[in-house]
């Protein structure tokens, strides 16, 4: 479960890197939100 979680949250991160924009930033982390609350359930 933890190695899932880093896993999502690595990829979050990597996201926030590669986007240019603020707006594109806010959309990455709601889906990396998404992504980590469904590895929780």
């Amino acid at each position: 479960m933890r190695k899932l979680i880093s896993a999502a949250m690595a990829a979050g991160i990597m996201l926030i890197a590669a986007c240019n924009t603020v707006e594109g930033a806010g959309e990455d982390l709601q889906s990396a939100g998404k992504a980590v609350e469904k590895a929780a359930d």
